[in-house]
């Protein structure tokens, strides 16, 4: 019998609400699977499965609050046969009974999670109709496909509420709404600063940052998107991490994870991208293999990562596998990014703006475009030396834009 768990999603999770499963008793899975959906303190999470087998049993139900580390369901590996293997199929639900007439079994997954019953919506789109009593059915999509989004539900519930003459019940029924938001917002924030403590507290940080001259760089992206159609376009943030990830290649100690009193070097380069959110706050899910991707390819996987967090539908994988962080606050104006490293991982790259700076070249004074690079490391794996050459050598990587 194998056991399946709710997986950590990052240092910042202790425990997580299962909102709906992807699977029931006697479906078979395979490594890579979305078998459910989970509710954490950012972020509603498509949980991946990482064994092969028969779904046994269901432990968990949606609506459940477990811990870290909780068996949530069991599996039967490829010949194993077990008693407790449900033999009565689940029956069908017809779509006019409400979920109170549906017919309960013991271990089964809801009707909810059929395909065929569904409109196509983010878990965070669904969640948000479930806390403002909406039927999801009757919304209309506005996303990609149609998918329904956050803020398609919030229209349609602000369009079911009737005007009221008496000012009190008006506040009555809007008051729900702001304060689940609000309360959604104040759990995020005390997760973040719960790792963040964790952060300043454990890691022994050192800093260091470097100018950068971009010049090459942005004049090699401007041709180069000169060719391109517009939706084919490759962002400055796109050619800076492809950059850190060869550079990385060259000082492992600064990609991996310190777990166990010791550090355990990463073969892959899969890197954390912070990225602002609607509710506010930051999340960072990991672009895999960054070094392996071709510039164009890059940059669809993080539009495509960028726009399914803001949705709230990232995979469990994405919220649990970087190996390293960066952070680019350019587009806000910051000119230096002094981060604090996400444990477990040991270190954090950070991007200031590209902004035309005065520039000593060739002996002569110009103006020409700069941005600051940023390295927040881990002591207790590197040293100052070892950053300043990390910073030199991604320097020195951004003068050939060329070779990315």
């Amino acid at each position: 019998m194998i056991e399946f768990r709710l997986p950590s999603l990052g240092s910042d999770m202790d425990q997580g609400k299962l909102l709906e499963w992807h699977v029931k008793p006697g479906d078979a899975v395979k490594r890579g699977q979305i078998v459910a959906v989970v509710d954490t303190s950012k972020a509603a999470v498509d949980v991946e499965i990482w064994q092969e087998g028969t779904i046994a049993q269901l432990l968990t139900q949606p609506g459940e609050t477990i811990p870290v580390g909780t068996v949530m369901a069991t599996l039967l590996a490829a010949g194993e046969v077990a008693s407790t293997m449900p033999v009565t199929p689940v029956p069908p639900v017809a779509p006019a009974l409400g979920p109170a007439q549906a017919p309960a079994m013991p271990g089964a997954a809801p009707s909810s999670v059929l395909p065929a019953l569904r409109k196509p919506a983010s878990p965070a789109a669904r969640k948000r109709a479930r806390e403002l009593d909406v039927d999801i059915d009757s919304v209309t999509g506005t996303g990609p496909h149609g998918a329904i989004t956050i803020d398609d539900v919030e229209k349609f519930a602000r369009s079911a509420i009737a005007p009221v003459p008496v000012p009190a019940m008006r506040t009555v029924q809007s008051a729900p709404a702001v304060s689940v938001a609000a309360a959604r917002h104040a759990e995020m924030r005390k997760a973040i600063a719960a790792a963040m403590s964790r952060s300043k507290r454990e890691i022994p940080h050192y800093y260091l940052s470097e100018a950068v001259l971009m010049r090459r760089a942005v004049d090699w992206l401007k041709r180069e998107n000169e060719t391109r159609p517009l939706i084919e376009r490759v962002l400055m943030g796109a050619l800076q991490l492809k950059a850190v990830a060869l550079t990385l290649k060259r000082f492992p100690e600064l990609n991996g994870y310190w777990r166990d009193g010791g550090f355990q070097p990463s073969t892959v380069i899969h890197i954390g991208v912070a990225i602002s959110i609607r509710q506010g706050g930051l999340i960072a899910p990991a672009l895999h293999d960054v070094d392996c991707l071709a510039l164009p390819e890059l940059m669809r996987s993080l539009a495509d990562l960028v726009k399914r967090a803001r949705a709230g539908s990232l995979r469990s994988s994405e919220m649990s596998d970087a190996t390293v962080t960066v952070t680019n606050l350019g587009e806000q104006g910051v000119d230096t990014v002094h981060g604090v490293i996400y444990p477990p991982q040991v270190a954090l790259i950070g991007f200031g703006r590209v902004a035309a700076r005065p520039w000593a070249e060739d002996g002569a004074l110009r103006v020409a475009p700069v941005t600051i690079a940023s390295l927040a490391a881990d002591h207790r794996v590197s040293d100052g030396h070892r950053g300043a050459l990390f910073l030199a050598a991604l320097r020195e990587q951004l003068q050939h834009p060329e070779e990315l």
